[in-house]
C-alpha cells in the first residue's frame, strides 16, 4: 500500500475522532450517489437498467431531504446519465466534508436465481472473502476507467484478496456506518414490509475511500420480475426514498451532540 494512502488513512482517523467528539456537532452535508451511469449501466433487468433506477430513487431522496431537512445540504455525485469514476464519487464527498454518504444501487442474480428478492445495505469491510460477491460486482466498473490500476494503487476488482489491501480503512467509520445501515434496513421492513437480507460488510471500493459514515443500499433485485416492477414504479421509488429519509432523520437525531 502506498505511503500517501497510509497518510490519508491517518488523517481521516484523526478527523473522524475530532468530528465525533466536537460539541454542537450537526449533520450538515449529505452526499447521495446514484450508482453507475453513462457507459456503466450496472445490472440489467428484463426492461430496465440499474443506472436509471438508482438515479430516479436518488433524486427523489434528495428532494425529500431538501423539503423535510432544509438545514442539510444535499450534494449529488451525478444528477444525469453520466459516467463518474468510483474514486471521484468518494472524492466529491471528502472534498465537501460530508457527514453521510449514501450510494443507491439495485441488486442482481444470475439466471437460475431470479426468484431471490429483498433489500440489503452494505458497509465497508473486508470480512470473509468468499462472501464478497456484491463487492466484486459493484467494483467491476473500475475496469472501464482509464489507468485504473494506477488510480486505485494496483487494486484488481476480480481478485477478492485485493480487499485485504483496503482493510485498514474499514474501522474508522465502521460503527456509525453499521448503525445507519441498520436503520435503513429497519425502515424498509417496518414501513414497506420488504424482505430484509440484512446489513453486510463488504469490500466496496467507493465506501472504503469515504472519510465519513458511508453505506451502499441495494433497493431490490432487478433480476426478479416482481421487484423490477416495484423499483421502477412511482409507488416503489417513493416508498424507498421515504424509508431512507426516515433512517436519516433517526440517525441525525441520535448522532447529533446537543
Amino acid at each position: 500500500m502506498k505511503i500517501k494512502l497510509l497518510i490519508t488513512i491517518l488523517f481521516l482517523s484523526i478527523f473522524a475522532f475530532k468530528q465525533s467528539s466536537a460539541q454542537g456537532y450537526k449533520i450538515k452535508t449529505i452526499v447521495i450517489d446514484p450508482g453507475h451511469g453513462g457507459r456503466k449501466p450496472g445490472a440489467s433487468g428484463s426492461f430496465t437498467k440499474e443506472k436509471d433506477i438508482s438515479l430516479k430513487v436518488a433524486l427523489k431522496l434528495g428532494e425529500l431531504i431538501k423539503e423535510e431537512l432544509p438545514e442539510v445540504k444535499v450534494i449529488f455525485t451525478r444528477k444525469t446519465d453520466i459516467d463518474v469514476d468510483l474514486y471521484r464519487r468518494a472524492e466529491i464527498a471528502n472534498e465537501a466534508n460530508a457527514d453521510l454518504f449514501i450510494s443507491v444501487h439495485c441488486n442482481s442474480m444470475p439466471p437460475g436465481n431470479k426468484h431471490i428478492k429483498g433489500v440489503e445495505t452494505l458497509v465497508a469491510g473486508s470480512h470473509r472473502l468468499k462472501e464478497q460477491d456484491a463487492a466484486i460486482r459493484e467494483n467491476a466498473d473500475i475496469k472501464l476507467e482509464k489507468n485504473y490500476k494506477s488510480k486505485y494503487d494496483g487494486y484488481d476488482p476480480s481478485n477478492p484478496s485485493s480487499f485485504i489491501l483496503l482493510s485498514l480503512l474499514k474501522n474508522t467509520f465502521r460503527d456509525k456506518s453499521i448503525k445507519f445501515a441498520k436503520l435503513i434496513q429497519n425502515s424498509y421492513i417496518s414501513r414497506d414490509e420488504r424482505f430484509s437480507r440484512g446489513v453486510k460488510e463488504q469490500g466496496v471500493l467507493v465506501l472504503q475511500r469515504c472519510g465519513m459514515p458511508a453505506v451502499l443500499t441495494e433497493v431490490g433485485f432487478i433480476s426478479n420480475t416482481e421487484e423490477e416492477k416495484y423499483i421502477n414504479s412511482q409507488k416503489g421509488q417513493s416508498e424507498i426514498a421515504n424509508s431512507i429519509l426516515e433512517a436519516i432523520k433517526t440517525y441525525k437525531k441520535n448522532i447529533e451532540v446537543k
